[in-house]
């Protein structure tokens, strides 16, 4: 089978990487791809996955390229795209797509739409109001006392939420998103939400027109520094589980947020065929859902895919046929960390070009796979190409052995202005300090 992976990132790498382990695929590409992708190699057929140069919210030349290689099976890693509506136009020429449509996508391309759709369905999340003008929001934000999250309504690379604990925080975000329009377009219409306070964890499940396969919880870092300071990013780090909702906790939650979903979609004829990501805070009165997504988080992708034991072609191939019911998740006991490598200056202005160096030292640690996500080969090195640069990953039979491998791989991988945090898992650690169940 001949497989075509969509992004080229540190998502996409994973997902190279799992779907190069079946035996069913035998060939495989990337677009656009990066440098540590174009190396992995297949257990099927010859060589290693190739990267294709299309950008991967070039629509029309995608289709274009798929159009004369025909692949069998065509996985979309970014939202983007499938905001856009790269499934649907290809399902339109015959070809097969993993991922949502256009329309299902609006979960995650539009805040409001997914705000108000869990309002209609009874779907546990923040106490919110949607805006246009300015004024308005910011005198909502006062009845909040400034404590809110202000969101973009579009899509913003991850960007898009501004935290606030003040009125003059919630003041200036609004003013960003709406007034300076410092996102673009996606700042035009506004979510504002009561700020919760609790736990944040990641919940990925993956979905075809009828059945869910919920996966673990993973946890993600959002913030550039330790102890969840500075700017928001597109993720520094996560690991996979948590210890946070024990197994009947978490199918709870499962049931509380899934199935009024489910039932939403089917009310409303929404017919959603991919990975739904909700992020969900753990506050006192339960679990409450912040956002909806359409795809594999990033970088929850790498520690999910690093313990899953199925074969992933076969799940995304099942979805696609509404055939999910027929399997059962089967994920290795271990945990899994990764610890996010970025460039110096990311999330604002970064160099690049910088070479990469240790790269092939670090995984030579046992159980430590390192994950390419803004990365260029040139004169025969890596070297840095994005914001985010390396998603260092290592599995161990327990999270302090897994943070263990994590950091010593880290440390042997050496590039100008590194910057990642130092403290992954800081709530998990001190959760079991304190005794806590798991």
């Amino acid at each position: 089978m001949k497989v075509l992976v969509i992004g080229g990132g540190g998502r996409e790498h994973a997902l190279v990487w799992k779907l190069a382990q079946s035996p069913h695929v035998t060939e495989l590409w990337c677009a656009p791809g990066n440098a540590g992708i174009a190396r992995e190699p297949l257990r099927s057929g010859t060589g290693t996955a190739r990267c294709v140069p299309v950008d991967a919210e070039d629509l029309p030349a995608l289709l274009k390229w798929a159009s004369e290689n025909r692949p069998d099976l065509t996985v979309v890693g970014p939202d983007n795209p499938l905001a856009l509506g790269v499934v649907d136009l290809f399902q339109s020429h015959g070809l097969r797509a993993w991922g949502p449509t256009r329309d299902a996508a609006r979960f995650e391309a539009s805040k409001i739409f997914s705000q108000q759709f869990m309002e209609r369905h009874g779907i546990p999340t923040a106490r919110a109001a949607t805006f246009t003008d300015p004024a308005e929001a910011i005198r909502y934000a006062e009845t909040l006392g400034g404590r809110c999250a202000v969101k973009a309504d579009g899509l913003a690379l991850g960007k898009g939420v501004r935290v606030c604990r003040g009125i003059e925080e919630a003041r200036t975000a609004i003013q960003d998103l709406m007034t300076r329009r410092v996102l673009g377009p996606a700042g035009e219409r506004v979510v504002i939400q009561e700020l919760l306070e609790g736990i944040e964890v990641s919940l990925h499940a993956l979905c075809d027109g009828s059945a869910a396969l919920p996966f673990p919880t993973a946890q993600d870092h959002k913030r550039l520094g330790d102890g969840n300071t500075g700017p928001n990013t597109g993720g520094m780090g996560t690991y996979s589980p948590t210890p946070f909702l024990s197994d009947a906790e978490l199918a709870a939650a499962y049931d509380r947020i899934l199935r009024p979903w489910q039932e939403g979609c089917r009310a409303e004829g929404i017919l959603f065929r991919g990975v739904l990501y909700p992020g969900i805070m753990l506050t006192p009165a339960g679990p409450r859902v912040l956002e909806f997504n359409v795809r594999f988080g990033d970088p929850e992708t790498q520690v999910y895919l690093t313990r899953l034991e199925n074969d992933l072609f076969e799940l995304l191939m099942a979805a696609t046929e509404d055939k999910l019911s027929a399997h059962t998740l089967r994920w290795s006991p271990q945990t899994s960390v990764c610890i996010v490598m970025a460039s110096a200056g990311y999330p604002g202005a970064y160099k690049k070009g910088c070479p990469i160096e240790g790269i092939e030292e670090a995984e030579r640690i046992p159980g430590v796979k390192v994950f390419h996500a803004g990365t260029g080969w040139e004169n025969g090195r890596f070297v840095t190409r994005g914001g985010r640069v390396l998603g260092v990953t290592a599995t161990g039979p327990d999270l302090p052995a897994a943070l263990q491998r994590a950091y010593r791989a880290v440390e042997r991988i050496r590039f100008e202005g590194a910057q990642y945090r130092r403290d992954i898992a800081f709530q998990a650690l001190e959760w079991k300090r304190a005794g806590r169940p798991a």
